[in-house]
């Protein structure tokens, strides 16, 4: 594959913005049939430095036409991929922006600037309200290639490489001004980028003068960090080759397989020691450390069963894990609800499979347990990760129809995997195991996410013995239902490294008989109180 980087001028006379944009338009005219990708730099449609925002607008509305225009020509022309960024005019207003064009010269997709920087939040006024929101990071895949995005001060937030690395991208696009730092400085950036993700990373940038050592930089690296061309303050043009899918591994630590270098991070990865990871971050199911208490559905004697306010004040105290409940409604959203039937949480009524999300979003969820709760909503799994993940170990109790003993068929791959996606997505995965009674979808879990533990469920049709039936199914977790459970039962689990649970206690007394029986988890529905015997 062939990329082509370009590098045109920036000047901080205004008055050469005519001369700088025909400078770049005649860049693209020379790109040929050779190239695969062409990349340009940030702000294409403002070729000058400008004071504010009426000066970028005046700049943008005066060249974005003619820049896609020639954009598009370009790609169709070259039979290449091209990547530009300028401003975009969105819904909530005017976003920085790359575009991003296959070899038709077909908008395929829009990168938008993670991180703005005080400029564009300020004197430019540009649209951040996503910015502050949790998104994953962009990827787009084109022709079997999997592309990410980083624009000029994106660079700098290498707390994000590690989120970026999970993508497993194969080329990483860079459209930078940059223009206070050093060759020096960009190109150990890139290296260290292309290094931490395993991805061969192409940034274009603009130039200030020929002779400078800062700005420009435009460049090609690859995943062991070798920069295959580097313009420094050169004007023009530049291009390298390189095969998108020839990746770095070393051996993931001395005598271990060879790995990508993130892998590898990945196995020592503390996120609760970091700054960016916030006080909430909690250690992760592998290493959190036993006896523990779950909030079984929350804590469900203080606020409703499986809410945010529930799941909120448990972890707010402290929770080492919560417990809650999924079903899948009729348009196969995954959701929170212990009963498949609605009649006893909510103001609803018949079984929750019968109902879209937006159907099941009407009901009220919270005032039959207390007025103050009126307008509570049903909850979905991804709202539950996006605002909890990471934030404590979650036991996710998977209902299904043979529960309710309804039908044996199991959840199909789809729907599961429908599932499994969010955890990546929110970046989850280690912080999770399913639970459930139903031996079927045991398997099957097993055999999609072998690396999710998974707890036995009590089921009380089968002769077998639970902590039977977890040895056999290769459970790392059982889940004891009182009092149908002995001393036996639990040290036979702990001889085979099964984890016991215990479903439920509320009482003090109790639940330390459990734990002195060597009980792991106890679920409860009072959290403050019975978690005080572990604190």
């Amino acid at each position: 594959m062939k990329a082509c980087i370009i590098q045109p001028p920036y000047s901080r006379d205004l008055a050469l913005s005519d001369e700088y944009f025909e400078y770049k338009i005649n860049l693209l005219e020379q790109c040929d049939s050779s190239i695969d990708i062409i990349v340009l730099p940030e702000y294409s449609d403002v070729p000058c430095a400008t004071t504010g925002r009426d000066d970028s607008l005046e700049y943008h509305k005066k060249y974005i036409d003619r820049l896609l225009s020639k954009c598009i020509e370009t790609a169709k022309r070259c039979n290449s991929l091209l990547f530009v960024n300028a401003l975009s005019l969105e819904e909530t207003g005017y976003r920085n922006t790359t575009y991003c064009y296959n070899r038709k010269g077909e908008l395929v997709g829009k990168y938008f600037k993670k991180h703005l920087p005080p400029l564009e939040v300020g004197p430019l006024a540009l649209d951040a309200e996503y910015t502050y929101d949790f998104s994953e990071p962009y990827v787009l895949e084109i022709e079997g290639l999997r592309f990410g995005f980083l624009t000029c001060y994106d660079f700098y937030f290498y707390e994000a490489f590690g989120n970026i690395a999970r993508q497993n991208l194969d080329i990483i696009i860079g459209n930078s001004l940059q223009r206070s730092d050093s060759h020096d400085a960009i190109e150990i950036m890139c290296r260290f980028l292309a290094y931490n993700t395993n991805t061969h990373v192409i940034r274009s940038s603009v130039s200030f003068d020929e002779s400078s050592d800062i700005c420009g930089a435009s460049m090609v690296v690859t995943p062991k960090g070798k920069v295959l061309c580097n313009m420094r303050g050169r004007f023009g043009m530049d291009t390298a080759e390189f095969d998108p899918k020839d990746k770095y591994y070393k051996p993931a630590g001395y005598g271990n397989p060879d790995a990508p270098h993130y892998s590898y991070i990945e196995y020592g990865r503390k996120p609760w020691q970091y700054r960016p990871g916030g006080s909430f971050i909690a250690r992760h199911d592998a290493i959190m450390q036993y006896p523990r208490i779950c909030a079984h559905r929350g804590f469900s004697s203080v606020a409703p069963e499986n809410s945010l306010p529930a799941f909120g004040a448990a972890i707010a105290l402290g929770a080492q894990e919560i417990e809650f409940d999924l079903w899948l409604s009729k348009d196969e959203e995954w959701v929170s609800i212990h009963d498949y039937k609605l009649d006893r949480v909510s103001d609803g009524s018949g079984n929750v499979w019968d109902y879209t999300l937006e159907e099941l979003k009407q009901f009220d969820f919270g005032k039959k347990y207390a007025p103050e709760f009126e307008g509570l909503r049903i909850l979905t799994f991804e709202e539950i990760l996006k605002k909890l993940s990471c934030h404590t170990v979650m036991n996710i109790h998977i209902k299904t129809l043979s529960e309710a003993h309804i039908s044996d068929n199991i959840y199909t791959d789809v729907q599961i995997k429908k599932m499994l996606d969010l955890l990546d997505k929110y970046d989850c995965r280690k912080y999770v195991y399913f639970m459930t009674t139903d031996t079927n979808l045991q398997k099957r879990l097993g055999e999609l996410a072998p690396d999710i533990p998974r707890c036995m469920g009590e089921d009380f049709d089968k002769d077998k013995n639970i902590v039977d039936q977890a040895i056999e199914l290769g459970c790392k977790k059982v889940q004891l239902f009182k009092p149908h459970f002995t001393k036996e039962m639990i040290d036979k689990a702990h001889a085979h490294g099964i984890i016991c649970n215990v479903f439920w206690s509320d009482d003090v007394n109790e639940a330390k008989e459990f734990l002195d029986m060597g009980i792991d988890t106890i679920l409860t529905n009072d959290y403050q109180r019975v978690s005080q015997i572990i604190k």
